[in-house]
């Protein structure tokens, strides 16, 4: 079955959603979408289908699909030159974080040409989107970020490689086809990786510093349905297991609107300068971030195992879980086992002080702290 949710936009549920899509392109006259995608799912059979659908209903593509790992700057304004080039009339984003990033960033980009980070929202640029924006469709394919259900988009500089937050309400899709048949295929590693992500996603939003109860129910659901789903899901896939993987990663990005926290700025340098998978930074990092965090604030690690159903409610039962977990996934324990070297240390700590996350941490974290941490993970 399809079910239809009205939060925080609206969202066509459940497999097969995706055929959807044309039938909503013609009920809103919209006739040539510039597709948004990344260079290995543009390979993928449903994409393949997804087109074919879209032709058949004389719908007229145009696919950007020329994006890095880690999105730049310069990803977003080729991207707009496509739309400029093409004469478009919506933005559909098919993908993971990247793509989805990528997309809303372009859909900012078409009636917003002045340099792209003025709208950083760190330093207040969120007032600039002031202009009209494209209709945006969001189509997800990973189960990690969440970004369909979000408003933001991550964008780093081609240089420095610091990454900035490109925000507004206008950003978010106007509609989300999540479609769990779309992750059945991923490669184990992505799954466990995306899924780490999303479980980070929810666990830092539960612990963040802002009072806000309605995401920290959201969250602890969302740790919930992790729990129940990702070991299937990522070593003996079925719909239901995907399913909820899906959801709980929408959970995940609803959730961190009341922010994120240390294991982010712990994972985003990576990144930006090791070209690490998010999730697989976030995924290593994890444990390291949440064992930092307990003293203090043992009631919410409480209230995290109760959601994992632990036996030992306490936050070192959590940090097992997570390194108990990574090994039943694959995930490396170490940082260096996913290239870091020591020399890389004052760098990462450099990045990770300078990060937009840990100033929601539950509690202060410094760049001897950031250090230390990576020396631990190492």
């Amino acid at each position: 079955m399809i079910y239809q949710y009205n939060f925080p936009t609206t969202i066509r549920f459940g497999g097969g959603a995706v055929k959807e899509l044309s039938a909503y392109l013609h009920q809103n006259n919209l006739k040539q979408p510039l597709i948004v995608t990344d260079p290995v799912v543009v390979q993928l059979p449903f994409f393949t289908e997804i087109l074919n659908d879209l032709k058949k209903s004389n719908i007229s593509v145009e696919i950007f699909h020329d994006t890095h790992k880690n999105p730049v700057k310069s990803d977003v304004y080729k991207g707009a030159d496509a739309w400029d080039n093409t004469k478009r009339d919506c933005i559909i984003g098919i993908g993971g974080g990247v793509a989805l990033d990528v997309a809303r960033a372009i859909v900012l980009r078409v009636h917003h040409r002045e340099d792209l980070f003025k709208y950083d929202d760190l330093i207040g640029g969120d007032v600039y989107v002031t202009n009209d924006v494209p209709h945006f469709i969001a189509i997800p394919t990973t189960s990690g970020t969440g970004s369909e259900v979000g408003r933001s988009a991550i964008i780093a500089d081609d240089k420095t490689h610091q990454k900035k937050i490109l925000f507004s309400p206008k950003l978010m899709a106007k509609i989300v086809f999540a479609d769990p048949m779309l992750t059945m295929d991923l490669p184990a590693f992505v799954t466990a990786a995306t899924g780490m992500d999303a479980l980070t996603h929810n666990m830092e939003a539960f612990l963040a510093k802002n009072p806000h109860p309605i995401c920290e129910g959201i969250a602890l659901e969302g740790i919930s349905l992790i729990k129940d789903a990702i070991v299937k899901a990522t070593l003996k896939p079925d719909l239901e297991s995907r399913s909820k993987m899906m959801m709980a990663s929408m959970m995940g990005a609803i959730a961190f609107q009341k922010g994120l926290g240390v294991v982010h700025s712990l994972a985003h340098p990576l990144s930006s300068l090791l070209d690490t998978h998010h999730g697989l930074a976030n995924a290593v990092n994890i444990p390291y971030g949440m064992e930092f965090n307990i003293a203090g604030f043992e009631d919410k690690f409480r209230r995290i195992a109760r959601a994992l159903e632990l036996k030992d409610e306490n936050g070192a039962s959590v940090v097992n879980y997570l390194f108990e977990l990574n090994s039943r996934i694959n995930i490396p324990h170490k940082l260096s086992a996913i290239g870091v070297k020591p020399e890389h240390i004052e760098t990462l700590a450099d990045l990770a002080i300078a990060d937009f996350a840990h100033p929601n941490n539950p509690k202060p974290v410094n760049r001897e702290d950031f250090k230390q941490l990576y020396l631990k993970a190492l």
